[in-house]
C-alpha cells in the first residue's frame, strides 16, 4: 500500500499561507474515532500519491508520534490560478464498514460500430460511484466496447461486474458509452451556418468557495 508521512498540525486559519510558502500542503483527517486532524504534509510527496492512487485506493497516512491509518483522499482544494493543491481532506476507512467512493472508468477493447462503420465512440461517464468495504475498492473501473457493432448498441451499468463484493451505484440500464453515426455533409454544413450566441447572453453560475480550512475540524466529509 502506497504510504504518506504527515505531521499534527497547529498552525491553522489564513496563517496555512506560510505553510503553502514552504511547499507544505496543510490536510484534515476525518472519520477517526478521536474526531478530525489537522496535519500538514510536503506537497511534492502528495502529488506523487494524487497522481496514483486517485480517490479509490487506500493510502498508508503515517502521522509523526500517532502511527499509521489506512485513509482515502477525500477532496482536494485547488489554487484557482495557479492549479496546485492548496488544502487536502483525508477520510480514515473503518475496515468492516462498507463506503462509496467515485473511480474512474476506463475503457478498452474495439467498438465495430466505429472501426467498420466510422462512427464517433461517445464516452457517457468518465467516473462511477462504488461501494464497498475498504479492501476490495477498485482502483479504476474496466469497460469492454467491443460489444459496441451497430448505432442502437450502447454499454450501460448493468453490463459491468466487479469482484470482491463491490458494486456500482446508479441505475442498471444508464447509459455508459455507445456510438454515434458519423455526420452527413449536409449536417455539417448546417452547424457551420448556425447563428452564433453571444458570450454576453451566456450565464455562469457562480462558484461556490470552500470556507478556508473549515476552520480545520468538525466537520463530517459527505459520503
Amino acid at each position: 500500500m502506497t504510504q504518506l508521512n504527515a505531521q499534527k498540525r497547529d498552525i491553522l486559519g489564513k496563517r496555512v499561507r506560510t505553510l503553502r510558502a514552504k511547499g507544505i500542503l496543510p490536510g484534515v483527517v476525518y472519520g477517526g474515532k478521536d474526531g478530525a486532524h489537522s496535519i500538514s504534509l510536503e506537497a511534492k510527496d502528495f502529488l506523487k500519491v494524487w497522481k496514483s492512487a486517485g480517490e479509490s485506493t487506500l493510502v498508508d497516512l503515517v502521522v509523526e508520534g500517532e502511527g499509521k491509518r489506512s485513509v482515502l483522499i477525500h477532496d482536494v482544494e485547488y489554487d484557482p490560478i495557479k492549479g496546485m493543491p492548496i488544502h487536502v481532506d483525508f477520510y480514515e476507512a473503518r475496515a468492516d464498514k462498507p463506503i462509496r467512493v467515485h473511480a474512474p472508468v476506463v475503457f478498452i477493447g474495439e467498438a465495430d460500430a466505429v472501426k467498420v462503420l466510422g462512427g464517433v465512440f461517445v464516452k457517457v461517464v468518465y467516473e462511477l460511484e462504488v461501494e464497498a468495504l475498504p479492501k476490495n475498492l477498485p482502483h479504476e473501473i474496466t469497460v469492454d466496447i467491443s460489444k459496441l457493432k451497430t448505432f442502437d448498441d450502447s454499454v450501460v451499468i448493468g453490463d459491468i461486474t466487479l469482484g470482491g463484493g463491490a458494486s456500482i451505484v446508479g441505475d442498471a440500464g444508464a447509459v455508459i458509452a455507445k456510438v454515434m453515426a458519423p455526420r452527413s455533409e449536409e449536417e455539417l454544413a448546417g452547424l457551420e451556418t448556425k447563428e452564433e450566441v453571444s458570450l454576453d447572453e451566456i450565464e455562469v453560475a457562480p462558484k461556490g468557495k470552500k470556507e478556508e480550512e473549515a476552520e480545520e475540524a468538525g466537520e463530517a466529509p459527505q459520503e
